[in-house]
């Protein structure tokens, strides 16, 4: 069989698609598949793979332009040769697979605005980001996997994702296969205990619980509110019952001079970049994620792997793995405190941090990678029966 991808940059040390696109294509040729690769960068991996070297143009020419050259570039590319699947991720006109991995581009923004606190300068950058051709662009290609009467199969990677395209582009949710993301569960379950407990005292913390925040874009995800959350938990148990750590990258101004408003620095930690978020899991307790939006955010299968319950929001579609009171908590709105400090604060009794960590480990076990492989595998053998 002969499977097309295409994406910017070919990476398993990238996050989200890039990665995904490489692990999937090393388990495609573990099977026998051709792999073809469409893009502008590849770190060679996998060896077997043929590499397609697209035209990138420069940094000067407008974004919308940029991205409607990719897509055109690769229908043009891919048609030069015949492809048994030719796998969409959200960038590409053709394709008869399409499996985005972040979500509907117009829900996710609107959800993602919700981030900015001030309504005035919410309602200006929702107009702002309307106008620009950029967003129009994207929302075009995007909507090719639905625009044809006999559309490719589509694949949502999460439960969140699946009812969300079929309200917004109208197809029947029973039309689009589920397929939960997977990770290395070995890889976050293994880590030894004794070098996270090295990292936690690095961080200045002994036997408190320990609340985690792991992101790069600490806006989205709501890192604001954690902050705001930790401030009413530590008025209402103390500040020697926890401590929270927000790893992902720096802090910006305006969250140093949140957490000294608060008196908050004998708390929270910022470690900054990692490249090691394992360490990180074993050194903490519980995962927090309030995030605004994420299409189904692989933080939260790792932490859960490595014994973390996690604590994150509806708008997350990793939330659907999630049995809220068991294994964690699903938060209704991210910028509710109250209800974020009372999810943290549940989960500061050992008995119930004990129960919980067991069932998220036990939970997270069942989503490998091998195992959403073995489906995406199964999905492209059914589209090639339906002729997709």
């Amino acid at each position: 069989m002969k499977i097309a991808l295409a994406i910017e940059r070919f990476s398993r040390h990238s996050g989200g698609a890039e990665s995904y696109a490489v692990d999937l294509a090393r388990a495609l040729v573990a099977e026998g598949w051709e792999v073809h690769f469409f893009g502008h960068s590849w770190d060679g991996e996998p060896e077997a793979a043929i590499f397609h070297p697209m035209r990138k143009l420069p940094k000067w020419v407008p974004p919308s332009l940029r991205i409607l050259d990719f897509a055109l570039q690769h229908r043009r590319l891919v048609g030069r040769e015949d492809f048994d699947i030719i796998l969409g991720f959200g960038n590409t006109i053709e394709m008869n697979v399409y499996q985005s991995h972040g979500g509907v581009h117009f829900i996710s923004n609107i959800k993602k605005l919700r981030a900015v606190r001030s309504p005035l300068h919410r309602f200006a950058k929702t107009l702002l980001l309307f106008a620009t051709p950029k967003y129009h662009t994207r929302a075009y290609i995007e909507s090719a996997a639905f625009r044809r009467p006999n559309h490719p199969a589509i694949v949502a990677i999460s439960d969140m994702v699946r009812d969300d395209m079929s309200r917004y582009f109208g197809v029947p949710r029973q039309q689009i296969k589920l397929v939960y993301n997977g990770i290395d569960v070995k890889k976050f379950g293994a880590v030894e205990r004794a070098k996270g407990t090295q990292l936690r005292q690095k961080l200045g913390f002994d036997k408190q619980v320990l609340f985690l925040f792991m992101a790069y874009d600490f806006r989205k995800k709501g890192v604001r509110f954690l902050i705001e959350a930790a401030a009413a938990l530590r008025d209402r148990v103390g500040s020697s019952a926890f401590g929270v750590v927000i790893a992902g990258g720096p802090p910006y101004p305006s969250l140093k001079r949140l957490v000294r408003k608060l008196d908050l620095s004998d708390i929270i930690r910022f470690p900054g970049l990692t490249g090691r978020p394992e360490l990180f899991y074993r050194a903490c307790d519980v995962l927090v994620l309030p995030t605004f939006y994420d299409a189904c955010s692989l933080v939260v299968f790792e932490a859960m792997a490595a014994g973390l319950p996690a604590i994150t929001t509806v708008h997350n579609g990793a939330a659907g793995i999630i049995e809220d009171g068991a294994d964690g908590k699903v938060l209704q709105d991210p910028t509710n405190i109250d209800e974020m400090m009372r999810a943290m604060e549940w989960l500061l009794d050992p008995g119930v941090l004990a129960h919980a960590s067991e069932l998220a480990q036990r939970k997270a076990s069942d989503y490998t990678s091998d195992r959403n492989h073995r489906q995406m595998l199964s999905v492209f053998r059914e589209a090639l029966r339906n002729g997709s």
